[in-house]
């Protein structure tokens, strides 16, 4: 039935047009062309006059029947001004950098969740600056934790070639993925992160009795000088396998969501292969600002680092560090870390809606 309908529109419609086109033809014949011409025409004109109308007459109701186009829906814009959100990101991002030295917790992990959560910014955007954010910190900690051995090249090399391969791998996926996949799955790892934290109890010097033979065969031991004590400390790694492997989830996380790793580098390296704490601190540190990278070059290349949400957000935190570090000596850092929990619960369950479709 609809294919006739059409069919019969369409022919209606065909007849119509055949119609006016044989009288715009009719009405540009040139003047010039003499009596006998005109007399022609006007005959022509009469005989074709009511074939004309009859024409109309019965396209009218198929284009009346015809259904109407659908309006479209209306674009939301922006009305604020082209510096507002960049000025606001700014102050937010200064009061992140505070509150993530005082906590103990990278940028990373508080910028994407946080951002994507209350910016109307889209979440690939956010992921790249929060990459972004994660490796100018590494950068500005690398060098200084270097000199004090704090951060040990063994150690950190290995993971790093396994880390920085993934995050290209979760980078690529990330970008891949449907939005709403991407914030469901960074809504859950948000919220695993803040019960890690919740529960996960570092230990300061944990004991290595024997060190395994992929440890040993890595090379990945050595000492550094304590310096609350003046003692210098002999450290050396075990279930080395164990933690490379994690690794390879830990880059691909870190790829995919923007947050950077520290989150899940320090509890590795520190629980799970018996690193000391301020070494696996210091590692970490600077394991971010090689994995970051390989990741940060993907985002880049794809478009979706944005200067005006990037260079706030990196200015911001960095002010905000130097803050932190000042009120750190005042503040109670077990209220800080239990407030960082709540808040990274409260982020983790927005973007587990928003990618779900609910809130």
């Amino acid at each position: 039935m609809m294919q006739v309908s059409f069919s019969r529109i369409a022919g209606k419609g065909a007849a119509a047009l055949l119609s006016a086109t044989l009288l715009l033809m009719l009405c540009l014949v040139p003047a010039q062309a003499g009596p006998a011409a005109d007399d022609g025409s006007r005959i022509v004109a009469e005989q074709a006059a009511p074939v004309l109308v009859a024409a109309a007459e019965q396209a009218a109701p198929a284009v009346q029947a015809a259904p109407a186009t659908p309006d479209v829906e209306p674009v939301a814009t922006d009305n604020h001004l082209w510096w507002f959100w960049p000025v606001t990101l700014l102050f937010f991002c200064f009061i992140l950098g505070i509150i993530a030295v005082m906590a103990g917790v990278g940028g990373g992990v508080l910028f994407v969740p946080l951002v994507s959560g209350f910016f109307p910014f889209h979440l690939d955007f956010v992921r790249g600056a929060g990459l972004l954010v994660a490796l100018a910190g590494a950068l500005a900690a690398g060098p200084g934790l270097l000199r004090r051995n704090f951060a040990n090249l063994r150690l950190a090399l290995p993971v790093a070639l396994i880390a920085s391969a993934c995050s290209i791998v979760g980078a690529l996926l990330g970008l891949a993925l449907p939005t709403n996949i991407v914030q469901t799955c960074l809504g859950v790892t948000i919220l695993a992160i803040s019960i890690l934290l919740l529960m996960s109890k570092n230990s300061v010097r944990p004991e290595v009795k024997v060190q395994d033979a992929v440890g040993m065969a890595l090379g990945m031991n050595g000492v550094f000088l304590e310096p609350s004590t003046g003692e210098v400390v002999d450290w050396k790694t075990h279930r080395t396998l164990i933690g490379l492997l994690l690794f390879i989830v830990i880059g691909v996380m870190a790829g995919m969501f923007g947050l950077g790793a520290g989150w899940a580098n320090v509890p590795v390296l520190n629980l799970l292969m018996g690193v000391p704490l301020k070494v696996s601190v210091g590692t970490s540190k600077f394991l971010l600002s090689i994995t970051d990278t390989s990741a940060a070059w993907v985002y880049l290349n794809q478009g979706c680092v944005i200067p005006l949400m990037a260079v706030p957000s990196i200015v911001g935190l960095m002010l905000g560090s130097v803050v932190g570090v000042r009120l750190l000596a005042v503040a109670k850092p077990k209220f800080i870390r239990y407030m960082v929990i709540c808040v990274l619960l409260f982020s983790g369950a927005k973007a587990l809606l928003k990618g779900l479709g609910i809130g």
